[in-house]
């Protein structure tokens, strides 16, 4: 496959990493509708063939966006890190994965997340591991503003960015981490982000992880989250899909200690032929822990939505609340989201509940909108915009809210 084409292996470490995570995708290969996991997600345009890697020596472009809010910025463009864009830091520690793997830094939490011959993707992104971070934030420290982490392609090929980031907050930590992905040039351009984001959040800490995937029409977008969360800690995320052909967002919640807690939120706004998938996996390994889930969906033309999400309460634990909701606007005839909320519950001290909407948007809302002489267009978009601002709400930082509310 022409993605092979990957730098020469600079040390032992790395090499092992990657001929493990090639050998669990070939025994894996890409999913299909067997996998119970990608029951409604296909990837038969998916051609692995067809990409390729930008050249190390690519002009950086990352001069062309503007985010619009005050952050500590880090920016890859077409898949390869672009150093001297963060200054400021102090107590945030930033390396590129590969000098952390070298000197061992990252050997403790790489790949300690998951089984990666449970994630295919996951395993092909071993497989050509080089690219991506490790982060820690100190002890006690509360970092002024956000940490940015800015994925800017430029397509003039199709590319296959493969990104894995590590994130390590310690004790009483906070950080409010956003990744931003987006596209320039061709509004039809193919190419392919495979991201994979592991966060280790200790006890008291607080991590804020929001993104948005604003890619273009016939791209490819799949990413796997996996936070483990500790006494007291808490991971909370939001994540906003529109464009791509096809993209996932996968994201797994191990609740490890108790008082440990997560807000999995989320939206997206897809038209044309495009697949948005969220999946979330939360597990409750421990007694009084707490989740809450809700993910909005709007979806027009011929796109489709899914939402898989499930919800694991451990043997032997108690005083657990969790609950998931999903709700989606259908925008035409042939609009279609699937949905599969789960529980799964071993223990009987619990508050759990799932649900899930779908409907069109209500055409007496709609009338009164144009008896007061506002198009029909604008009316829509406004009904939209207040089906959507729900989960807003939930966000506590105002900059963030109003650069999320600009897409």
């Amino acid at each position: 496959m022409s993605i092979s084409e990957q730098h020469t292996v600079l040390n032992p470490i790395l090499e092992t990493l990657r001929q493990k995570g090639n050998s669990s995708f070939a025994k894996q290969g890409l999913p299909t509708s067997k996998n119970e996991s990608f029951k409604y997600t296909k990837f038969r345009e998916l051609n692995l063939d067809n990409f390729v890697f930008a050249k190390q020596e690519h002009k950086c472009c990352c001069n062309e966006h503007k985010l619009g809010f005050d952050a500590y910025e880090i920016v890859f463009c077409n898949g390869k890190l672009c150093h001297n864009h963060c200054s400021g830091l102090d107590k945030i520690e930033v390396l590129p994965l590969i000098d952390a793997i070298k000197d061992k830094t990252s050997q403790k939490y790489l790949n300690k997340s998951f089984d990666m011959d449970n994630f295919p993707f996951a395993a092909l992104n071993n497989a050509y591991l080089e690219q991506g971070l490790f982060i820690r934030v100190a002890k006690d420290y509360v970092s002024d503003k956000p940490l940015a982490l800015v994925y800017h392609l430029v397509a003039n090929e199709k590319y296959f960015c493969n990104i894995h980031n590590v994130v390590v907050l310690e004790n009483n930590a906070q950080l409010d981490l956003v990744e931003y992905y987006y596209h320039a040039g061709d509004i039809k351009a193919e190419y392919f982000n495979n991201v994979v984001n592991e966060f280790f959040i200790s006890k008291n800490a607080t991590l804020n992880h929001y993104k948005v995937q604003n890619d273009a029409f016939k791209a490819f977008h799949i990413a796997l989250n996996v936070a483990n969360v500790k006494q007291n800690g808490r991971y909370d995320s939001f994540c906003l899909q529109k464009g791509a052909l096809l993209a996932r967002n996968e994201t797994v919640v191990k609740l490890l200690e108790e008082k440990a807690q997560t807000e999995v939120n989320g939206a997206y706004v897809i038209n044309g032929w495009a697949t948005a998938d969220t999946s979330t996996y939360i597990e409750h390994l421990h007694s009084e822990t707490y989740s809450n889930q809700l993910v909005k969906g709007v979806v027009g033309d011929y796109a489709k939505g899914v939402f898989q999400g499930k919800i694991y309460i451990a043997p032997d634990t108690a005083k657990i609340n969790g609950y998931q909701l999903h709700k989606a606007l259908l925008l035409s005839d042939d609009a279609v989201v699937n949905v599969k909320p789960e529980l799964e519950i071993f223990a009987d001290d619990v508050k759990c509940s799932h649900g899930s909407t779908c409907g069109e948007i209500d055409k007496e809302q709609m009338f009164y909108l144009r008896s007061r002489g506002i198009s029909e267009q604008n009316a829509k978009q406004i009904l939209i915009t207040a089906f959507i601002n729900e989960l807003f709400n939930k966000i506590s930082n105002p900059n963030i809210i109003s650069w999320l509310k600009s897409f």
